[in-house]
Formats: structure tokens, sequence, C-alpha cells
């Protein structure tokens, strides 16, 4: 037990001291190793305020590999973004008992796609990581976030100018339930 004790604390500094995008042994005794994956802590993870995604992206060539991540990063964004805001219309038709409820939701979610589209040209690099793999391609991990804010306004603004929408619509109502779905990513 003493020197499983040992082992172990000397796993944890061996893994303090490789650093992002290593490999530690855990044990000798079962050969298992954790890998460690860049950009992947809690700072990098959706919250309450901000949608986020992290990838990676393999190229012989740098920008190559960046591209790929970013656009890796973009498409997890994205479906994150659509599930979310799918969670909030269906329980935000719900709680407000629309008149025709599936077509409010196909409406509705038809509006999302098209905001997400242009939202997702704002979004922000937060974390940014390159490794030279020993066959020489090159390994980037990216992290990016976009405000909520900027979701919840834009879908407003679209369901605002579709007067049938608009009848089953209440912003403040919906923001509520957005909110409150926000606030369920602090929970994880």
């Amino acid at each position: 037990m003493k020197r499983m004790m040992i082992l172990a604390a000397a796993a944890a500094v061996a893994g303090v001291m490789m650093g992002c995008g290593s490999a530690k042994k855990l044990s000798s005794e079962t050969g298992a190793t954790e890998v460690v994956i860049p950009l992947s802590g809690k700072e990098y993870q959706t919250d309450k305020n901000f949608f986020r995604a992290t990838q990676s992206g393999k190229s012989p060539d740098l920008a190559t590999s960046k591209k790929i991540a970013l656009t890796n990063a973009k498409a997890e964004l994205a479906g994150n973004i659509q599930s979310t805001v799918k969670a909030v219309t269906e329980n935000y038709t719900n709680q407000r008992g629309v008149a025709d409820k599936q077509e409010f939701e196909n409406k509705f979610e038809e509006n999302v796609r098209m905001v997400v589209n242009q939202n997702l040209n704002d979004v922000k690099i937060i974390g940014e990581k390159v490794f030279k793999e020993k066959d020489g391609k090159y390994t980037y991990y990216i992290a990016i976030e976009m405000s909520k804010e900027p979701v919840v306004n834009n879908i407003a603004d679209r369901i605002s100018k579709d007067a049938k929408l608009q009848l089953d619509f209440d912003k403040h109502q919906f923001q509520k339930v957005f909110d409150e779905e926000m606030k369920k990513f602090e929970n994880q």
C-alpha cells in the first residue's frame, strides 16, 4: 500500500513537470497512461456567459493544421449552440403554451440556424497550442468562445421581423429560460 502511494505521488510530480500534451504513466503495475489534453481546463468550457469549444487539427503544414482546428472548433460550437437553443425553445414553448407548437418550433429553429451561422464569424480565440510531432506534422489545438448575448439578441431581432412568430414570443421570458439553460453548464 505504501509503495502504491509513493508511485502515485511520483507520477503526479512527473506529470506536473512534463506539461501539456504529454502522457504520464499512472502505474507500473497496470501500464495505464493518462493523456493530458491541451486547453481542456474549466476556463475552456461553456459557462453561463459564453459558448466555448476546443478542437485540434493535424497537418504537415502549420497554417493548414490551424485551419482544420478552427473549422472543427466552429462546427462543435455551432452544434452546442443549436442543441442549447433547441432545449431552450422546447422549454419556452411548453411554458408559454404556444398554439401551434410544432410550427413555432420549426420556424424558430430555422431562424436559430441563420443566427448561429452569422455569429460564428464573431468568435474569439482564447487559447492556442502547437506541437510538432515526431513524424514532422503539426498538431494545432485551439479554443474559441462566443458570448451568449449576441445569440439571444439576434434571435429576438429575427423573430421580431416575423409577424406570426412575434405573436407567441416574449423576449424577457425567452431570456430567462435561456439563462437557466446556460447556468446548467456551471454545474457540470
